[in-house]
């Protein structure tokens, strides 16, 4: 046992030394793992059956099918549909005939990312599950309606396991900061000891978070609880090696942060060149636009490079106050692709004046970011039941699709209150067209749906 704390021993993974050993201690999935719920039920009930859990990576898919061989003093035979084909399969039938012939033991066949087997794969190991030599526990991050045969699906109750929420994930975070220890290399041992069994050492110093560092590794996290504790593992080393005991924004950046360095093919001149091009675009004046146009050809500046431009600017200055900009545009630039120099820059030049005399809005590229900063720092929010498809027996068990409206159907072919936002989602509203243009028809048009909206709500 003593080399077990020699100082260069190597500690346990903090996702390995933090997985739960009682049911009790799993954070999330209180919809399975609650009292009176599906999974709870399984556990008590003293029967081990077949089962696949379905869910997004970091979730407690192989914690729970662990804590089951547990519960149910069975063997705990791992595979990993990645790395295994149909002869590791029976060699693990093989050895489960031999536990429970040495032990009495029974085996839980569990297949890691199971949707990776391919059917005779499935095929392989469906016999043993028929006779009950085991039984199978399948972890899949895809539908399974999609990837697993029928007979498998027929047999195997499907548990479906979802993200953990930010309240789960600022408990989990807790609970990992006391095994977090600024660990130099004496206390390797001692953190290698407590992986298998032994309390952490309480001479450890416990590394700190100011409330905006621990928010954003939360954030960052994004409901996969296997990702949180590898970050805060990363951000120990690195706070570690930095002699800190605690970690601010600052700090997380400098450590986490992935930064590109934009490439400056062409000089500080020749951006300057193209953002006036684009600025005279925008601020309607066709005169200074073909002339920063017709510069930079004179400078050398690609053709292909400046049509490509002219159609970023379409999308992003006139937008939908002026659709036809943007089919001119990509008019333009093929026109160049055909005629080439210099007949080709004349499409292009034209394009140039009619963005500058067009309509304008930027509501679409406003509308655009807006969407994606929201995204950026929200969670991964569930599909509504009611907007899923459900081409399978198993999804429309499971409410795929129940109580969608079609909106072809409805009164002017419009399902007036219908929600198509994730459920509990605060009120969003990313695009407001302007008056200007075809946006001015757009934004009567939405006036318009939105008092029929209310209407449909309050009745």
């Amino acid at each position: 046992m003593s080399d077990l704390f020699a100082p260069n021993a190597p500690a346990a993974p903090l996702a390995e030394r933090l997985r739960p050993k009682h049911i009790d201690e799993v954070i999330g999935q209180s919809h399975l793992l609650g009292e009176g719920k599906p999974l709870r039920l399984a556990f008590q009930s003293g029967k081990l059956h077949s089962m696949i859990l379905w869910g997004p990576p970091g979730v407690g898919k192989t914690t729970l099918a662990r804590l089951m061989a547990s519960a149910f003093d069975a063997e705990f035979l791992p595979l990993s549909a990645v790395l295994s084909g149909v002869k590791d399969i029976r060699d693990a039938i093989a050895q489960a005939e031999q536990t429970l012939q040495q032990s009495g033991r029974h085996t839980i066949l569990f297949v890691d990312e199971v949707h990776r087997f391919n059917k005779s794969q499935q095929d392989a190991f469906l016999p043993y599950v028929e006779q009950g030599l085991v039984t199978f526990i399948g972890a899949t991050t895809e539908n399974p309606s999609f990837e697993l045969n029928n007979a498998l699906l027929s047999r195997a109750q499907v548990y479906v396991l979802q993200s953990l929420s930010e309240a789960e994930m600022a408990q989990l975070f807790e609970r990992a900061l006391s095994f977090v220890g600024r660990v130099s290399s004496r206390q390797q041992g001692m953190v290698f000891a407590e992986s298998v069994g032994l309390k952490p050492d309480p001479q450890a110093e416990v590394l700190q978070f100011s409330d905006e560092a621990k928010e954003r590794v939360i954030g960052y996290a994004d409901g996969d609880a296997r990702r949180l504790l590898n970050v805060l593992e990363q951000l120990q080393t690195a706070a570690s090696a930095a002699k800190l005991d605690k970690i601010d924004t600052k700090f997380l950046d400098a450590t986490l942060a992935q930064k590109m360095r934009r490439f400056d093919k062409g000089g500080e001149a020749f951006y300057d060149q193209i953002s006036a091009l684009h600025k005279s675009v925008r601020g309607s004046n066709p005169d200074a636009a073909l002339y920063w146009f017709t510069r930079m050809l004179d400078g050398g500046a690609d053709p292909r490079y400046l049509a490509r431009r002219i159609v970023r600017m379409a999308w992003e200055d006139i937008g939908l106050a002026d659709p036809r900009a943007i089919q001119l545009c990509n008019d333009a630039a093929a026109t160049y692709e055909r005629l080439g120099s210099p007949e080709g820059e004349l499409a292009l030049a034209q394009a140039v004046l009619y963005l500058a005399v067009a309509a304008k809005s930027n509501a679409g590229y406003v509308a655009y970011n807006a969407a994606r900063a929201f995204v950026k720092q929200d969670s991964s929010r569930e599909v509504p039941l009611h907007l899923r498809n459900a081409p399978t027996k198993l999804m429309k068990q499971l409410d795929y699709g129940k109580d969608y409206r079609y909106a072809h159907n409805e009164e002017g072919g419009y399902a007036a209150g219908e929600n198509y936002f994730p459920d509990g989602m605060p009120v969003v509203s990313f695009y407001e067209p302007t008056e200007r243009g075809l946006e001015g028809k757009i934004a009567e048009k939405l006036a318009h749906l939105r008092e029929l909206d209310a209407k449909a709500k309050k009745n």
